[in-house]
C-alpha cells in the first residue's frame, strides 16, 4: 500500500479519539481496514478512518449503542 494511504495504529488512534486497544477491536469486527506500508509496518487505510470518522460523527446513540453491543459479541 502507498505511504500516502497508510496510517499507523496509534496515528489512527489518536485520530479517532480512542485507546489504542480499540483500533485492533474496529480492525477485528471489519470497521477498520487492515493495510501495511512500505516498510511492512501494520496499519490501517486512511479511507477506512475517514469512514469511521464520519459514521462517529453523524451516528445516533442507539446506532452506537447497538453496533458496541455486536463489536463486543464478535470479539468475545
Amino acid at each position: 500500500m502507498p505511504d500516502d494511504a497508510w496510517l499507523s495504529q496509534p496515528e489512527a488512534a489518536r485520530q479517532l479519539g480512542i485507546v489504542l486497544f480499540r483500533i485492533g477491536v474496529l480492525i477485528a469486527c471489519g470497521h477498520l481496514a487492515p493495510a501495511a506500508d512500505s516498510a511492512g509496518r501494520a496499519g490501517v487505510t486512511i479511507t477506512s478512518v475517514e469512514a469511521e470518522n464520519a459514521w462517529r460523527d453523524s451516528a445516533t446513540r442507539r446506532a452506537k449503542a447497538l453496533r458496541l453491543l455486536k463489536d463486543t459479541i464478535r470479539f468475545l
